[in-house]
């Protein structure tokens, strides 16, 4: 079973199009990076995966095209993480990761103690159960995306779809918050969606990568066919190198 089998998916905005076509399939229990110049498609992409905008074509969640599912039941099986969360001023970590729990008994269902029980579960995974009581507000970045990540968690969810978490953080927490989503994928068996405009991030953390280039696909496979002069200089349109680590792991650099 894919985790998402997309048929012919274009996106079009008024003089201009999006997406042109696509046709792929994602595999699950990974985690997949989309990445690609500004302006590919990754975020598009990823809004159509979360049901965010309307595309033409064909796209299927665990086998089920996304028009059967019924909304709950969606966010129940899939959490979106975008780009920028709404504020969350004057909100407890604790809070906000009870709101992950809003797909399961609605905005005047009663929380009780299996809903505390799972809120303190995902907190302690995503390593936030020091801050519960502090106003979200007064997190580092780090900090605060991890919180965000603990309230997908808290939704149950099976399947994270997450818009650039990393692009307004220093490189120790981007490692740290990757890092962190791997060990979702691999140690719980969720599978992620990520978009990344970082290449070596994504070879070095991701299973599987989709490239996309002006709004074509560009390249499906894993970090090592990726990870080649020639495939890197067609999709970012520069010429690349790829030097070697001391643990053997690839890096890319501007030729």
């Amino acid at each position: 079973m894919n985790l998402f089998s997309i048929t012919d998916l274009t996106v079009d905005v008024p003089g201009r199009r999006l997406l042109h076509g696509l046709t792929l399939d994602l595999p699950p229990g990974q985690m997949i990076a989309l990445i690609g110049h500004n302006g590919s498609g990754k975020s598009t992409l990823l809004k159509v995966l979360a049901r965010q905008i309307p595309a033409s074509g064909s796209v299927a969640f665990e086998n089920r095209a996304l028009s059967d599912w019924r909304a709950r039941d969606y966010a129940r099986r899939l959490a979106f993480l975008p780009q920028h969360p709404p504020a969350a001023e004057g909100m407890t970590v604790r809070e906000l990761v009870a709101l992950g729990r809003y797909p399961w008994h609605g905005a005047l269902g009663r929380f009780g103690p299996d809903d505390h029980a799972t809120v303190a579960r995902a907190m302690e995974e995503c390593g936030v159960s020091l801050f519960a009581g502090r106003l979200v507000d007064t997190l580092s970045g780090g900090e605060r995306q991890r919180a965000w990540l603990a309230m997908t968690v808290a939704q149950q969810a099976g399947t994270l779809l997450l818009d650039e978490p990393i692009s307004a953080l220093d490189i120790a927490h981007q490692v740290e918050v990757l890092a962190l989503v791997r060990r979702m994928c691999h140690e719980a068996g969720r599978s992620a969606v990520i978009v990344l405009h970082e290449v070596n991030m994504a070879a070095r953390f991701c299973d599987h990568v989709v490239a996309l280039k002006g709004g074509w696909l560009a390249l499906q496979g894993g970090p090592a066919d990726l990870m080649q002069p020639a495939v890197l200089e067609r999709i970012y349109g520069l010429p690349m190198q790829v030097l070697t680590r001391p643990d053997g792991s690839p890096v890319a650099i501007p030729a």
